[in-house]
């Protein structure tokens, strides 16, 4: 049975080549353009790698912190810090300040436009000092995605992380940092998405980030958007307003319609 089926499948891709042969023969002109596709796409797959190299070559040129002087910052200059290391590897990083953070230290979106949001824990004894619990982990779990709709979620810390910790962060999905990944990260210079694991770099580079676009539409002119008009103007469902509403001309291309109001 096995000898029956090679065969079959030899007999099957022996006749597809003899069909595929024929087919060629008549439209001859493939020959020409063939080549040429080939070749254009070995161009462009040979610029991207060079745009690529050049472009890991600048971000290794980039920031660089040993763990001493990481351990002598204040913890507002270690968000700024992390903030910087993250605009290294071509993120656009931003730190976020206020009382009301929803425990997000820094937030980042990366080129493919994925949303990172980092909890920076520093600690002025180091390894030393007292591990990381499960409550920050919680806490993180609880608003990554809800609050700030972000893809991963970080903790970063010059300290270290207890076991029940660790194990959290496996459940939940986040990705903890310790003292040891973090030398690695700032003074070694590896990029970001390679100390976590299941994490793919992003596809384009910096400069070809993807931009959102904004959609606007344009109402109607039935009188439905007359009375929704009225309503908000009144403040109050179902009232009139004092006032009537006269919508002027408008485009959909890309322009808001124009509005005016003008006594009754």
């Amino acid at each position: 049975m096995l000898i029956r089926a090679a065969v079959t499948a030899l007999a099957a891709v022996v006749g597809f080549g003899l069909w595929l042969g024929a087919r060629l023969n008549e439209h001859w002109g493939i020959y020409a353009v063939v080549p040429q596709v080939v070749f254009m796409l070995l161009a462009v797959w040979g610029l991207a790698g060079e745009q690529r190299r050049r472009w890991e070559e600048r971000r290794a040129r980039g920031v660089r912190m040993s763990l001493e002087k990481i351990d002598a910052l204040h913890h507002r200059a270690f968000d700024l810090a992390v903030r910087d290391l993250m605009r290294r590897d071509g993120f656009e990083a931003e730190r976020v300040d206020g009382a009301h953070d929803d425990v997000c230290d820094v937030r980042g979106v990366d080129a493919d436009g994925r949303i990172w949001v980092v909890q920076c824990m520093h600690k002025r004894d180091g390894w030393g000092g007292k591990a990381i619990g499960v409550e920050i982990l919680q806490r993180l779990n609880g608003t990554a995605q809800t609050a700030h709709g972000a893809q991963f979620a970080v903790i970063i810390t010059n300290g270290r992380f207890t076991l029940p910790a660790v194990e959290r962060g496996e459940t939940y999905g986040i990705h903890l940092i310790d003292r040891g990944r973090l030398d690695l990260w700032a003074a070694e210079g590896r990029p970001l998405w390679k100390l976590l694991e299941g994490v793919k770099p992003a596809r384009r580079l910096p400069g070809q980030r993807r931009r959102r676009r904004v959609v606007r539409a344009c109402r109607g002119r039935g009188s439905s958007t007359r009375r929704r008009a009225s309503r908000r103007s009144s403040g109050r469902r179902g009232r009139r307003s004092p006032s009537g509403w006269r919508r002027g001309r408008g485009r959909c291309a890309g322009r808001r319609a124009t509005r005016s109001w003008t006594a009754r």
